[in-house]
């Protein structure tokens, strides 16, 4: 099957992160052939990035920086870009106007696929600002963050226009690389990169899985706190990923979270707990050696930035109280300052504590197998864990692992090491020094954990998970014409493409699909068939039994289906003894041609 892989960054270019994750999906999963539609910055993937083989095709969509150049609309066309905007604005700004998120999404999805490339243009021009202001302070608009200046409008009508850039991207379609030839589409990320999958699904009807390591929306949040924009302008982007978000759990097909913390998240936008499935982000670290030799000093070591989120301060009254049992101790922090003196603001921390010569900054790791060879003890002290890549590999490295008890800290580590409540440096320090002063009981948790991080993490169990979620989704949705099937855009045929219900369907749309008759007959099935009650017009031959479709394939034509499928019943329940009266009920008119077929079901 043909899949659409759609994320947002550089990540599926081997030089710019060999081994991604996206890269290795594709080169597991070689029976079905994998195209990736890349939202990237404005420049684009890189001058010297190629894609990697495992790709049939690539295609790129600059999201950020410079407005695509484009045509403005005309006035009849430019009101009703405005209408859909406004709809799109008020359920962001309104609270009871939530609903119509989808409406004025796809609305502006419809316009711009009609126009080709006047969306940018409307997006970035006065009228639209002037929509986005009236709609922003209209009364009951929530300006819980303040009211909206005309700067802010200026910078949310500039950040919208980069959001809802995907909606114009030259990917719809049924020609070559256009989604609606996709048997499926696979968010990697979520966010914008959802967009198009939506508008495949609107247009096309084709199923999309989602995959997040780590969520959209939550990012975003924490992001957004930072980020160098008034408060009003942050509620406005913060509510637009939000009812993007809950859109998108609510069309996706099957939801894959990372973990099963990211899972009661999801719940809590509105996700199906019905359509969501916990795959664990595979890694090739599985397949790494164990770290060596423990080092001669008792060392604990510490990995991640350096920021308040990590909590390195509380590792640094941990060690106080370890170095006053253990003199001998020492603590190696790895992981570049991510927020502004932060680092200086520990060192401080550890010179009070008086720990400061036992206490080593690294900076950041040439790897982390490195950082793991050269401790006893593994140590995490975030406040949050929201993913688990860091802590499985540190358990991959066959050290014993102390973690606080946030995030996804208990389902990574389990039973296989210690989990202590966050904030609590007593804890903290009793944890580590009772694995510190048992070297049998470090062997053992750090043995057990390296196993329940490769059974867990392993990339086999990823790939076969996502097979078998891509054939029970072809399974559950038909193909339709613009499936891929149908030899469109210069592809050929390929056999099996849609499933056996489509043939048993009265077409895409539900009415007769027209085609030539097997036995030359040559009419075909008007736009009038309901004026009849045998489906003809006035003077129109009855249809075949077996009609041709676009593609060349015989489907039985609408006339047959119930003899078909009377004689399938028949076939599917055979009795003891051959029923005389449910064989007749079966049999057609013998007045009638019979397919050789359904002649040798009967």
């Amino acid at each position: 099957m043909r899949v659409a892989l759609l994320t947002e960054g550089a990540r599926p270019h081997p030089d710019r992160g060999a081994g991604a994750w996206c890269e290795r999906l594709a080169e597991g999963l070689p029976e079905h052939e994998f195209e990736l539609y890349l939202l990237t910055g404005p420049d684009g993937p890189g001058p010297g990035a190629r894609p990697s083989p495992a790709w049939h095709g690539a295609h790129h969509l600059a999201l950020w920086g410079r407005r695509p150049r484009g045509r403005a609309p005309g006035a009849l066309r430019r009101r009703q870009y405005a209408r859909a905007y406004e709809e799109l604005v008020r359920a962001l700004v309104l609270p009871g106007e939530r609903a119509g998120f989808g409406a004025g999404l796809y609305r502006l999805a419809a316009l711009a696929r009609e126009d080709g490339g006047t969306l940018p243009a409307f997006l970035a021009s006065a009228h639209a600002r002037r929509v986005l202001e009236r709609t922003w302070r209209l009364p009951g608009a929530n300006t819980s963050a303040g009211q909206p200046l005309v700067r802010d409008v200026l910078v949310a009508a500039d950040l919208l226009e980069q959001c809802l850039r995907p909606l114009s991207a030259p990917w719809y379609g049924t020609g070559p690389g256009g989604l609606g030839t996709a048997d499926l589409c696979h968010v990697v990320g979520g966010g914008p990169a959802a967009l198009p999958a939506l508008v495949a699904r609107q247009l096309h009807g084709v199923p999309f899985v989602v995959t997040e390591h780590g969520l959209h929306l939550r990012e975003q949040y924490l992001g957004y706190r930072e980020a160098p924009y008034r408060w009003p302008v942050r509620a406005l982007l913060l509510s637009f990923f939000r009812a993007l978000t809950e859109e998108t759990y609510r069309q996706a097909a099957i939801l894959t979270p990372g973990s099963a913390h990211d899972q009661q998240w999801q719940r809590r936008c509105g996700a199906d707990p019905a359509r969501t499935r916990v795959v664990y982000e595979g890694t090739p670290a599985v397949d790494r050696p164990a770290a060596g030799p423990e080092p001669e000093r008792p060392t604990l070591v510490w990995a991640g930035p350096l920021e308040p989120g990590r909590d390195a301060e509380l590792a640094l009254h941990a060690f106080a109280r370890v170095r006053a049992e253990l003199p001998a101790a020492r603590l190696v922090l790895y992981g570049e300052e991510a927020a502004p003196g932060y680092r200086a603001h520990c060192a401080a921390v550890a010179e009070r504590l008086g720990v400061s010569a036992a206490v080593d900054f690294a900076g950041r790791p040439g790897s982390l197998a490195e950082a793991w060879q050269g401790g006893t003890v593994a140590v995490f002290s975030a406040l949050s864990q929201r993913s688990p890549r860091l802590l499985a590999d540190a358990m991959l490295s066959g050290r014993a692992v102390v973690s606080t008890d946030v995030g996804v800290a208990r389902e990574v580590v389990g039973p296989t090491g210690l989990l202590v409540p966050a904030r609590d440096p007593r804890a903290l320090a009793g944890a580590c020094l009772a694995l510190l002063r048992d070297e049998e009981r470090r062997s053992r948790l750090g043995l057990a954990g390296r196993l329940r991080a490769q059974e867990r993490f392993a990339v086999e169990p990823v790939t076969g998970a996502f097979r078998e979620i891509y054939l029970e989704l072809v399974s559950q949705y038909p193909a339709f014409p613009e499936g891929g099937g149908a030899g469109q855009g210069g592809r050929a045929p390929r056999p099996f493409a849609r499933p056996a219900e489509y043939w048993l369907s009265d077409g895409p749309a539900g009415g007769p699909v027209g085609g030539r008759a097997e036995h030359g007959d040559e009419d075909r099935d008007g736009p009038g068939d309901e004026d009849r009650e045998d489906g003809r017009e006035d003077g129109a031959a009855a249809p075949g039994p077996y009609a041709e479709h676009a593609d060349g394939a015989l489907a039985p034509g609408p006339r047959r289906r119930a003899g078909q499928l009377a004689a399938l019943t028949v076939l599917a329940e055979p009795p003891a003894r051959p029923d005389p009266a449910r064989i007749d009920q079966a049999r057609p008119d013998p007045a009638r041609p019979v397919g050789p077929a359904l002649a040798e079901a009967v």
